[in-house]
């Protein structure tokens, strides 16, 4: 008699920590079995950034239509779900609610197991979709519009911070530019747009190291700089150019000061900023020439979905490390701090 056969876990995940409501249902933590997320850019661009109160609102009306077309899209009614995981921390407050209740109904009425999810920690385990065998120790920069990280990986669910931003996140500074030079919402894009093409050595900006050996971050001097060229009257795209381009030379530099301190295996890339093309391809061919493993997830798992949150998620499952009905949103929640 042959062995007993493995059945497979299926967790139902819920991100809506900022502007992007999302559901997914992820398989043993690798195999995305739907992935749905509704954008919510068109109603925050007119305000040239997220606005919390809007983002809750738009959380609420699209939270429930979105976990039933997850389990549409991955062919399982509800009694086919094994667990329910929620990003609760950090993010909006608001927006985190949203996701937190809806997560904390379905689980109470499946009678199913509750698990809280960081969603820094989701940006890193975006990574192992795509390659699951990743080798420890390993190395995460983690970029979005509100957290510059730098996280060192010993294990699954073994983190420990040890770099982070003293100021503005690499993604609040891309938006604040953007906003500076008028190049529109969201910021990111905007500036890779502007800068794509055009010489980033046309136009002097300075890179923030801070002291000697620091894994820290520091960007408000650079856009204080910014400004400055602007009312110079310089040309945009070569302000966006030199800026995208000082900000990808601190990033990559303090990541492999931290992969050659650290002694790692493999460095990541995560987030919202990991989208960013000049910095994947910077960061890749330093790690590259270092000899380490290089990851970094596709376009549409750097920026916030569900689908990073369910493979969090399947290694919480696996370690008993569930969360129960009183799991409330956490919007300073840090990762390994």
């Amino acid at each position: 008699m042959g062995a007993p056969a493995v059945l497979a876990v299926n967790i139902l995940a819920i991100e809506s920590s900022c502007d992007e409501t999302a559901a997914a249902v992820v398989e043993d933590g690798v195999r995305i079995r739907a992935d749905v997320v509704r954008s919510q850019v068109a109603d925050h661009r007119k305000f040239g950034g997220v606005v919390p109160e809007v983002a809750s609102r738009r959380h609420l009306e699209a939270v429930n239509p979105l976990m039933a077309e997850a389990l549409e899209g991955a062919g399982l009614s509800w009694g086919g779900i094994d667990a329910v995981a929620v990003t609760y921390g950090p993010g909006l407050v608001g927006a985190l609610l949203v996701g937190v209740t809806a997560a904390k109904a379905a689980a109470l009425a499946l009678d199913r197991p509750l698990i809280g999810v960081n969603h820094l920690e989701g940006h890193v385990y975006a990574n192992f979709l795509v390659r699951p065998d990743l080798p420890f120790p390993l190395l995460a920069l983690v970029v979005s519009g509100g957290h510059t990280d730098l996280v060192l990986m010993t294990g699954h669910g073994d983190f420990a911070l040890v770099g982070q931003t003293r100021d503005d996140a690499a993604g609040e500074a891309f938006d604040k530019v953007a906003r500076l030079l008028d190049l529109g919402y969201p910021g990111g894009p905007a500036v890779e747009m502007a800068a794509a093409g055009v010489d980033p050595g046309a136009v002097g900006l300075p890179r923030a190291y801070l002291e000697p050996g620091s894994l820290d971050f520091s960007f408000s001097g650079l856009k204080t700089a910014v400004a400055r060229l602007k009312e110079q009257g310089l040309d945009a795209g070569m302000i966006a150019a030199a800026f995208q381009e000082a900000v990808v030379d601190v990033l990559v530099d303090k990541t492999m000061l931290a992969a050659n301190r650290f002694g790692v295996r493999a460095v990541l890339l995560a987030g919202g900023v990991a989208a960013n093309g000049l910095l994947r391809q910077r960061l890749a061919a330093r790690v590259d020439g270092a000899g380490l493993v290089f990851c970094c997830p596709p376009h549409r798992l750097c920026t916030d979905n569900a689908a990073m949150i369910g493979a969090a998620a399947y290694y919480r499952f696996l370690r008993g490390e569930l969360a129960g009905l009183d799991l409330n949103a956490e919007p300073g929640l840090s990762l390994g701090g």
